[in-house]
């Protein structure tokens, strides 16, 4: 299946792609053997609501080959705005541990980048171990502005095919983005803190939540503190509800 066939959906001036789950959107990026070029950024309703008040990130969500529906309210809001969409939430940790299976098995150069140099040190070993991944290379997130194009180099040098970016939005994104002007020809994915919850130092939601669509209830239960950035999604139940997605 062709890009041209996979439907796209718009949600506050985002065009999201609709794949139907994990092994749908996995096939399509291993399309006849090797892996695809492009940047992959997930998507949920806080991200929307900060690009709308951010134009370079805005600009570079745009830019980014794949956008998917990362979060329950976004795929909610694209059912509710496209009735007929078949399109299912692809949870970004999710489909990095899938992404890394698939690439074991084929053999795929992976490089990582971010997180605390303990953190990533695990995760490259249980890569490795786990699902023979072939880690070419590795660079924690303490690394400063001056040596960021050394950082790029040897991403390059790597030969990766794979790069995940662990920094947090919008420092992945912006990476990158920088990334690809020495490194062009990989395919790149921003997550986030997937690397903490692969080797066991956060706690995802348990399945029975997540399947629910209840794993933001979840994070609020255990950190409370997020109260604030939940009180600001009420923006986008206005839209979802206004019949402004």
């Amino acid at each position: 299946m062709t890009m041209s066939t996979i439907p796209q959906y718009r949600i506050r001036g985002l065009n999201l792609w609709g794949f139907r789950g994990m092994s749908h959107f996995l096939d399509h990026l291993f399309q006849d053997g090797q892996i695809k070029s492009g940047t992959l950024v997930a998507i949920n309703a806080e991200k929307v609501l900060t690009a709308e008040n951010d134009k370079a990130l805005h600009q570079l969500l745009d830019e980014a080959e794949y956008l998917y529906a990362d979060g329950i309210s976004i795929v909610r809001a694209i059912r509710r705005k496209y009735r007929d969409a078949q399109v299912s939430r692809i949870a970004g940790a999710d489909l990095w541990e899938a992404l890394m299976e698939r690439a074991g098995r084929e053999g795929t150069p992976v490089f990582l980048v971010g997180g605390k140099p303990e953190i990533l040190a695990q995760t490259v070993n249980k890569l490795r171990s786990q699902w023979n991944v072939n880690v070419v290379g590795s660079q924690d997130g303490y690394f400063t502005a001056e040596e960021r194009d050394a950082v790029f180099e040897r991403i390059h040098a790597s030969g990766a095919e794979i790069v995940t970016v662990a920094m947090g939005s919008p420092k992945q994104e912006i990476f990158m983005r920088d990334c690809r002007k020495i490194h062009a020809s990989s395919l790149y994915m921003g997550v986030g803190g997937t690397y903490d919850v692969f080797t066991g130092h956060v706690k995802r939601a348990p399945k029975i939540w997540q399947n629910l669509g209840l794993e933001w209830l979840y994070r609020l239960l255990s950190q409370p503190s997020r109260i604030r950035r939940q009180i600001k999604l009420l923006k986008f139940l206005g839209y979802y509800y206004s019949g402004k997605l």
